[in-house]
């Protein structure tokens, strides 16, 4: 079932390892009329445009990508672009110039990108002052020509790449390298790209068919984001995006990490892993990492726990037994960090100083008050405290097992306690209790507690939450709400961590029939608006970066778990 050609506007044609991308998207909600390589390191930087030409002037033809390959125009006026290595990009072409000029045409003593002709081994060589990289252009056949060689100031800077067929390979250096030699012709470049794709799907989604028909589109959108370590980023590491939102943040990854967890189960830990590579020694976790950044100004909501226990299950042979000790010390940490430095001595709730500590950034209990005990940071506490009992367990130290399983069940009790008023969760300000109900579906999020909440406790919150699904999802305010926005961010639009955790949380508790359909219409809009940060509640339409993979990870997750409840039923004789 080879994958058709995705809209560039949406997805960037990458490769697994690879810092840059191919796209017309330069910037946040910013698209060009050309093609551009666009590199992540040191933040998102649109290095070099690439411009089919004709006679001499740009050419207006089509551009599409598949995996494997990127194509400008058709037939004989073709281009033809597929990645031979994460730092190298081959590109050929017949009836059609290129053009590969730098996109800004300024230079300063610090900033901009300086060309120029090696005289070693003739290559065009562009330096980029905001990537801090080289990217060589080598002619392997064909004609070059030099535009603005040396040129300061403002000026034109390009390599004009033609012939009746012309093949070039750009690649991305950090200093010397030598001279590119190729090792496989162009169309065994571009499918051995295409059974590296596939293998990978094969893996992540074998149970994909016609009836999950974004599943290879969404593995694309995994594969091609991954980055190699390098910065510091010290493992290889899945981004958000290869378009703005090119970062690793603190609770994305655990997504990521649950999708790939069964068929690339070391790749899904490097994923697990990559934050807690930047715990503090207090145990905070950073609020995201890329490639020259780690920001601490900000946390991220604790799934951690709530996560490991769902890898768990679903990495081959569950967690790996030579990482348990530290991963329990890791989490223990982590968990620590929330009891002692965000609780008030003697009080039983941590708390939020900012919506963008919860994930939720701009979600309505942080409206009127920013430092607030919210009900699922309690939740999300009570799920990492009971994964601490059963690592503490498996590491043999019964003690701290019994000292983990009390806390969590203090805290359930004080969560039940308190921040249930009879008929629903509330959050509270941390610094004058001032409570706080509103119309956000964060307040109904303990529902992750799953087979932990009270019978009736479990049916309040399943109301409330039948009352959030639309047609398209889990709407994150209401929409009879005066606080929801269409494109609210987090006061209106449905997102796919969201959609994970209420999913699982409502199969734990029993009410499988409402986790159906909300797993159910999250598939349908992935299917019908592809894999954007967050979708309308109402209408569907995909919004802000349209590439994310916590998206994508979460349309794989859903969808191969519908699979194989499905695959049961048949095997039980259900449906026969």
């Amino acid at each position: 079932m080879p994958t058709g050609e995705f809209s560039l506007r949406e997805i960037p044609f990458s490769y697994p390892g690879s810092w840059f991308d191919v796209s017309p998207v330069v910037a946040e909600a910013t698209y060009a009329d050309d093609l551009h390589l666009v590199s992540h390191r040191h933040g998102m930087h649109a290095v070099l445009a690439l411009v089919p030409e004709s006679g001499g002037e740009p050419a207006a033809v089509p551009a599409g990508a598949t995996p494997s390959e990127l194509t400008w125009g058709t037939g004989d006026r073709r281009i033809r672009a597929a990645f031979a290595a994460p730092e190298a990009l081959r590109i050929t072409g017949r009836g059609l110039a290129l053009r590969i000029r730098a996109a800004e045409p300024t230079l300063t003593p610090f900033t901009g990108t300086y060309f120029f002709a090696d005289p070693v081994d003739g290559s065009a060589v562009f330096t980029s002052y905001e990537t801090g990289h080289r990217y060589r252009v080598t002619v392997l056949s064909g004609h070059a020509r030099h535009v603005g060689a040396e040129a300061l100031g403002t000026a034109e800077r390009a390599v004009v790449v033609s012939g009746d067929a012309w093949e070039v390979v750009l690649e991305e250096l950090p200093g010397a390298r030598e001279p590119y030699v190729p090792a496989s012709a162009f169309d065994d470049v571009a499918a051995a790209a295409r059974t590296d794709f596939a293998a990978f799907a094969d893996s992540v989604a074998p149970w994909r068919s016609e009836r999950t028909p974004a599943a290879e589109l969404a593995c694309y959108v995994l594969w091609s984001a991954v980055v190699a370590p390098a910065g510091f980023v010290g493992r290889p590491a899945v981004l958000m995006s290869k378009h703005w939102m090119d970062k690793v943040w603190s609770w994305d990854h655990c997504f990521t990490a649950l999708a790939l967890a069964g068929g690339r189960p070391e790749l899904a830990w490097h994923q697990f892993q990559v934050v807690f590579d930047h715990q503090d020694d207090r145990g905070a976790l950073p609020d995201s990492v890329t490639h020259a950044e780690v920001l601490r100004n900000f946390v991220k909501p604790p799934v951690h726990g709530w996560a490991l226990s769902r890898l768990r299950d679903r990495l081959p042979g569950g967690l790996p037994e030579a990482e348990r000790g530290s991963v329990y010390r890791q989490l223990a940490a982590w968990t620590t960090f929330w009891l002692e430095h965000r609780r008030v001595p003697g009080g039983p709730f941590a708390h939020y100083e900012h919506g963008n500590d919860s994930g939720w950034d701009n979600a309505t209990p942080f409206a009127g008050q920013r430092l607030v005990q919210t009900p699922d940071l309690a939740a999300f506490l009570v799920l990492q405290l009971k994964e601490l009992a059963v690592l503490a367990t498996e590491q043999g130290d019964p003690a701290a097992a019994a000292r983990w399983h009390a806390e969590a069940e203090k805290m359930l009790a004080s969560l039940l306690g308190e921040l249930w008023d009879g008929t629903r969760f509330v959050s509270r300000s941390a610094t004058t209790g001032a409570v706080h109900a509103g119309a956000s579906l964060l307040e109904l999020m303990p529902v992750v507690l799953g087979e932990h909440l009270p019978p009736h406790v479990r049916d309040e919150v399943v109301a409330g939450l039948e009352e959030h699904l639309t047609d398209i999802g889990l709407a994150t305010e209401l929409p009879t709400s005066a606080c929801y926005e269409a494109d609210g961010y987090w006061r209106g639009p449905v997102w796919a961590p969201v959609t994970v955790l209420v999913e699982d949380g409502l199969r734990r508790a029993g009410a499988a029939g409402l986790a159906d359909r909300v797993g159910a219409r999250f598939r349908a809009v992935c299917e019908k608006s592809g894999f954007a940060e967050n979708f309308d509640a109402l209408t569907g339409e995909g919004l802000r970066d349209r590439a994310y993979t916590w998206t994508a990870a979460a349309y794989l997750l859903l969808a191969g778990d519908a699979e194989r409840r499905a695959s049961n039923r048949i095997d039980d004789g259900e449906f026969r």
